[in-house]
């Protein structure tokens, strides 16, 4: 840039030489058919000082000329500028100024107001898929809260047909309920408005725990736990790292079949804790993998298999981490299972 910029600077003199030396040599000849036609001044100081008015003249035509030419791209460029910005004011995203114009120094503002455009618009389908994914998330559970409880208003239900309604309304509060607090944990996180504090605390004693207290679900389908645990403290935030644990294991839980087995491994290697849940689920196919992350996705085997989950809990746990300088990764194969690696700092 310095150098283009150089290069504009060497032009503008060069032009600038070009108008005076112009508007002088103009004056001379003019000034001379002038002479030829009317006659000379008796003096040639009074001579010199009309061809000087009249070169002085015809170099602040000259500039008004070439700055009009200037003023009209500029009219034109601002022009363009103007319009895409009331358009991006009005929510429309796709403008895109034209990248084959010669913008000169106002090409940086041209590609910037691209970029924003590209920006604005990539964030607004995000916020649209958001108030989509929620509505539909929302509206699932209210529906079968309200069919179900019309359902409970006929006499002739039995107790235990009036039982498992009463089941599933209770279920279907909890997710709502779980849904929702997984949003505000999401909102506070991203926000940085949240009031957690870090300190040092055994991380193998907590994994240790997260998984005694998910032992009802694994011995209910007879899966077994093998844990391989070093001791490592880390400076988090307790409460939100326990969220991690608590989501992994139990995604690995529900998508593993019964007599399957779960193997959490956790070591600390140069300054970084790597924790790995490894289970031998339905795995995750290729085309699910790189989305996983992303809030609600749900693959179509989660979908059927989960009995109705957020979509938000994988979120959560990169969100949490991401806070933490961590990072989260997953690797799977349909039917052969799914391993989760958090790397934390020590």
């Amino acid at each position: 840039m310095n150098k283009f910029k150089k290069i504009i600077r060497f032009l503008l003199f060069i032009g600038f030489l070009g108008v005076v030396l112009l508007s002088w040599s103009g004056s001379y000849f003019l000034m001379n058919w002038v002479y030829s036609w009317a006659g000379r001044p008796a003096q040639e100081y009074t001579a010199g000082l009309l061809t000087t008015i009249v070169s002085i003249a015809l170099f602040l035509l000259l500039v008004f000329c070439v700055s009009g030419t200037f003023r009209g791209w500029e009219r034109v460029f601002y022009k363009s500028i103007i319009e895409g910005l009331r358009r991006i004011s009005t929510g429309d995203f796709n403008v895109v100024l034209a990248k084959d114009r010669d913008y000169g120094e106002f090409g940086e503002i041209a590609e910037s107001i691209n970029k924003m455009a590209s920006e604005l618009g990539r964030m607004e389908t995000m916020r649209q898929d958001f108030i989509s994914n929620v509505s539909h998330e929302i509206q699932s559970p209210l529906t079968s809260i309200r069919g179900f409880t019309r359902a409970l208003q006929a006499e002739t239900l039995s107790p235990d047909i009036r039982r498992h309604y009463l089941d599933i309304i209770e279920a279907e509060s909890t997710r709502l309920s779980g849904l929702s607090d997984n949003l505000l944990k999401l909102s506070a996180l991203e926000s940085g408005n949240f009031p957690f504090e870090k300190q040092v605390y055994r991380l193998d004693k907590q994994l240790r725990n997260m998984i005694l207290a998910s032992e009802p679900q694994w011995l209910e389908k007879n899966i077994e736990v093998e844990a391989e645990l070093a001791n490592v403290e880390v400076y988090a935030v307790e409460d939100l790292i326990s969220q991690v644990w608590t989501n992994l294991l139990h995604n690995s839980i529900k998508f593993t079949p019964e007599g399957g087995c779960i193997r959490v491994r956790m070591e600390a290697v140069d300054g970084v804790v790597q924790v790995e849940i490894r289970d031998s689920g339905i795995g995750i196919s290729a085309e699910d993998l790189p989305r996983i992350f992303e809030r609600f996705y749900k693959a179509d085997k989660a979908r059927s298999a989960s009995g109705g989950g957020s979509g938000l809990g994988l979120s959560l746990v990169n969100k949490i981490i991401e806070i933490h300088e961590g990072s989260v990764t997953a690797t799977s194969r349909p039917g052969e299972g799914t391993a989760f690696v958090v790397r934390l700092p020590v």
